[in-house]
């Protein structure tokens, strides 16, 4: 999607007929200032105070003189149908929107995204409020919406435990909970994701799950964290081979197997329940070889029957029946009394 799809006018044709109102260093200061040149490239208040050896306060005075004559001008007035254009379309994004998201929503070319910013920055009715430790830049054109939408974010990363993942349609859901009176006109799923993209504390997994944004299962970094997404997905074991292949799959990320199997040892998130099976210890599944799991059941649960231990060791381990029975026969571990049921050795 481009600008010319979005906008009726050309961003670069007002943003020129605007800087016309000032003198010409006002002009190349703003230019400058907001990459508004052949080059999309922003200079700082330092770069630009060192072309004209002048304080970099100095040039921050000439930068807010220069915006303030362009909003006293005839120019300004003439351009009234773009900014009234503009805050139509921020309305309809959902009247609070991540910078990032609202400019490339807007136009794919750099340059062009510039000179829109710029309009942004000029038009009064537009507010931007800056990036904090809970939130991206943003803009709106309404601060009671904005305030309402800033907390119910809050609140949604609140109920959030540390590495929970939730599915994207239940946190839409959620988040629907907190802004129940809300206008009906927002209520609808692509502007409900861009108030989400607002929070730097809550974010989405390549799996499109969403969780805490410090969360290795939202931020995932390694081969350890990727493996544990993909068995996640998959819900039941699945052989070391299988997790190499998704997490090519799905991340785009180049796992050998051997590597792949490696971590999955390493890792305590994971359990191997049958011949190159691994499922998550999240799910309840043991540790340890058969006999550990024997040993374990019988701690847990007291003396128990052949086929009790066989029936409860299978709901822990892919392994044939057989390998139970041998392991059980083992004296030094395990030891059966007159009724059958065997004890810990």
């Amino acid at each position: 999607m481009n600008d010319k799809a979005l906008l009726s006018f050309k961003p670069k044709e007002v943003t020129k007929k605007l800087l016309a109102v000032l003198a010409k260093r006002a002009q190349d200061v703003l230019v400058s200032r907001y990459g508004l040149g052949p080059r999309p490239q922003r200079l700082t208040l330092d770069a630009i105070g060192k072309k004209y050896a002048i304080t970099r306060e100095r040039v921050r005075q000439i930068e807010n003189h220069s915006l303030a004559a362009i909003r006293k001008s005839k120019a300004y007035k003439d351009a009234e149908a773009a900014f009234v254009e503009l805050k139509a379309l921020l309305m309809e994004l959902g009247g609070i929107v991540a910078e990032k998201d609202l400019l490339s929503h807007l136009a794919k070319d750099p340059s062009a995204q510039n000179h829109i910013h710029f309009l942004l920055v000029i038009g009064e009715d537009f507010r931007r409020e800056k990036e904090d430790e809970e939130f991206k830049h943003r803009w709106h054109v309404d601060s009671e919406l904005a305030e309402r939408i800033e907390g119910a974010l809050k609140k949604l990363y609140s109920k959030l435990s540390d590495d929970e993942l939730v599915l994207e349609s239940d946190l839409i859901d959620d988040f629907l909970s907190e802004v129940k009176d809300m206008n009906d006109k927002y209520k609808n799923e692509e502007v409900i994701k861009r108030w989400l993209s607002i929070s730097h504390k809550i974010g989405k997994n390549p799996l499109g799950e969403w969780g805490r944004s410090s969360s290795p299962n939202v931020n995932a970094k390694g081969m350890r964290d990727y493996a544990f997404l993909v068995i996640r997905k998959h819900g039941s074991p699945i052989h070391f081979k299988e997790v190499a292949k998704a997490i090519g799959q799905y991340f785009n990320k180049k796992a050998h197997v051997a590597t792949t199997h490696n971590e999955l040892i390493k890792d305590p998130r994971f359990v191997l329940v049958g011949r190159g099976l691994y499922a998550l210890a999240e799910w309840g599944y043991m540790s340890g070889v058969v006999k550990d799991v024997i040993k374990k059941i019988l701690e847990k649960e007291g003396p128990l029957t052949k086929e009790k231990i066989v029936e409860k060791v299978l709901k822990e381990r892919y392994v044939k029946e057989n390998t139970i029975l041998v392991n059980l026969q083992n004296p030094k571990y395990f030891k059966k009394d007159k009724e059958n049921r065997y004890h810990v050795a």
